[in-house]
């Protein structure tokens, strides 16, 4: 992760910023190749380095919930079903990933599909998405990769599903606490030679926080896409969830003729579906 840890999830300007996403969270609380970041192996947005540990100067950030949820919409996680090998992580990440159906009717699978489960993005510190392999504190992850055929004036819309199965919570959490880190340092990020990001804001809620009641931790970054064959800017929108050591996101990035009530739709859909998915697999049986 670039920057210091210190630069925490408690940060006062990004939570305020935050605010502004919370009704996206809400609306998802009442739904039941390698390329960098949001190509082929789409970065959850924790995409930068080795973990920091617990002892460091933001060791308080990513402190777990406790094991009760205090929520009907999360269940406590049942911590003898985490996966504890990479076979075991690639299972139970299968079983989570949305197929094209889940997020929308007209929605189509991309080429490439499936990222290469090898690889992990890294927003190195020009604000440039590079390639490297996984870190120690990821066992599993796949990005599948999805778009919306232009059609009648409207534009090529291009979304990404990613789950990222880490041994336990802390390590979920503290990929959290990293994406809200690169957003500070890294407003404006270029995916590739051709394909930029702008104006990136983004906010974390815990369960409790901002009507977050449906998942431990929810983080969504938005901002302006600008693509050479894409033109724009066009809306951006990155939303990521936490369930015990499993993290879900969906990414859209949007085109001419779409409204951001059409890509809040899409993000929300795919989200939803792969936390409840997620929780299913992991949390305690109810009664």
């Amino acid at each position: 992760m670039g920057g210091q840890v210190d630069r925490s999830r408690g940060n006062a300007v990004l939570r305020a910023c935050g605010c502004a996403a919370a009704g996206l969270f809400l609306i998802a609380g009442c739904t039941a190749d390698g390329s960098p970041k949001d190509g082929a192996a789409s970065r959850t947005p924790a995409a930068s380095g080795s973990p920091s540990g617990p002892s460091g100067a933001g060791a308080g950030t990513a402190a777990a919930p406790s094991s009760g949820s205090g929520s009907e919409l999360v269940p406590e996680l049942d911590e003898s079903k985490q996966p504890k090998t990479v076979a075991e992580a690639r299972a139970l990440l299968g079983r989570i990933i949305v197929a094209e159906q889940a997020i929308g009717p007209d929605v189509v699978r991309s080429t490439p599909f499936e990222s290469d489960p090898g690889h992990w993005p890294v927003l190195d510190e020009g604000c440039v998405w590079q390639t490297a392999s996984l870190p120690p504190d990821v066992l599993a992850t796949s990005t599948r990769s999805f778009h919306i055929p232009a059609k009648d004036g409207r534009g090529r819309v291009r979304i990404n599903a990613t789950v990222t199965v880490h041994h336990n919570r802390e390590e979920s959490g503290w990929e959290t606490a990293r994406a809200m880190e690169e957003v500070l340092r890294c407003p404006g990020q270029k995916l590739r030679e051709g394909e930029e990001l702008k104006n990136l804001w983004g906010g974390a809620f815990y369960q409790g926080e901002q009507m977050n009641g449906w998942t431990e931790d929810a983080f969504t970054e938005t901002g302006e896409y600008v693509s050479a064959r894409d033109g724009g800017p066009h809306l951006y929108t990155w939303s990521q969830a936490q369930f015990g050591p499993v993290t879900v996101a969906i990414s859209a990035k949007g085109a001419t003729g779409i409204t951001r009530e059409a890509m809040n739709a899409f993000v929300v859909q795919g989200t939803s579906r792969m936390m409840v998915q997620a929780k299913q697999e992991l949390g305690k049986a109810a009664g």
